[in-house]
């Protein structure tokens, strides 16, 4: 989901999510308090911040100055838990939420105008949270793909079946044309969009445990020069590590949002 707003008529570097579909392109931060991410995350990874155009309960991460990230407040997505997310590129956003809930899903939010386009907030059937983006992305798109997240990792009960459900509701491994590629290797699907690897499905998350870091989740990782500065940091501005070694912090922050910091560059 790109919370910013772009003409495709001023541009001729806007991409549609037709050409990419099914692929992760944006990812997004739920919070209660917009202020207080703000500066947690300029400190962790350095990321600037400017007001989005789609309201102003929702800002832009920059890195660089190319947009990276986006933040909404929790009162302007309903009851939707803290958490980062990431939002899969879909040609029809009301198509992917009937898709979903036939097969199990359910919606919590959407799907919604965003202008340029429409998202909605999702769960697959074991509880991970996700969401769809149908519309335009943004100019320069491959600049987004080299300073987003290293990657996205979906931790959940069965990888095979999660494969299977997402494959049904993002069209992947289908006739629509860009779609993204699926491979099983060893013990995960892995997921590619025009050859590189976007995403990986891995088993073993229990869906009853009390520990939210082990029950299905998707995982934003975001690549750092310096994982342990960023992990002095976070525990300076009052995140807290949930699991450290010397390339790679599983942190959450304040609100309570976990996410990874990583130094590899290979997923």
């Amino acid at each position: 989901m790109n919370h910013d707003r772009t003409s495709a008529s001023s541009s001729p570097d806007v991409v549609s999510t037709h050409s990419v579909c099914g692929a992760p392109c944006w990812v997004s931060l739920i919070s209660r308090d917009v202020d207080a991410s703000e500066n947690f995350y300029r400190a962790v990874l350095g990321w600037e911040w400017r007001p989005a155009r789609c309201g102003d309960h929702f800002r832009i991460a920059l890195a660089d100055g190319t947009p990276v990230a986006g933040i909404g407040a929790a009162a302007s997505m309903g009851q939707t838990a803290v958490a980062w997310t990431p939002y899969f590129a879909v040609p029809s956003a009301d198509e992917a939420v009937s898709r979903a809930q036939e097969r199990g899903g359910t919606a919590a939010v959407g799907p919604i105008s965003f202008p340029p386009g429409r998202a909605a907030l999702l769960a697959d059937r074991d509880g991970a949270t996700f969401g769809i983006w149908e519309g335009e992305l943004f100019t320069d798109w491959e600049a987004w793909r080299k300073a987003a997240p290293a990657f996205i990792r979906l931790h959940t009960r069965d990888a095979f079946d999660a494969a299977i459900f997402y494959g049904e509701v993002l069209d992947w491994a289908s006739e629509q044309p860009g779609c993204c590629e699926v491979r099983y290797e060893g013990e995960e699907v892995v997921l590619r969009s025009h050859g590189e690897v976007v995403a990986r499905i891995e088993s073993g998350a229990l869906g009853a445990a009390p520990d939210p870091t082990i029950r299905p989740h998707w995982q934003i990782h975001f690549r750092v020069a310096d994982v342990a500065a960023c992990v002095r940091a976070a525990e300076a501005h009052g995140g807290s590590v949930l699991r450290e070694d010397p390339h790679e912090a599983v942190l959450r922050d304040p609100d309570g949002a976990q996410f990874t910091v990583t130094s590899r560059r290979e997923v």
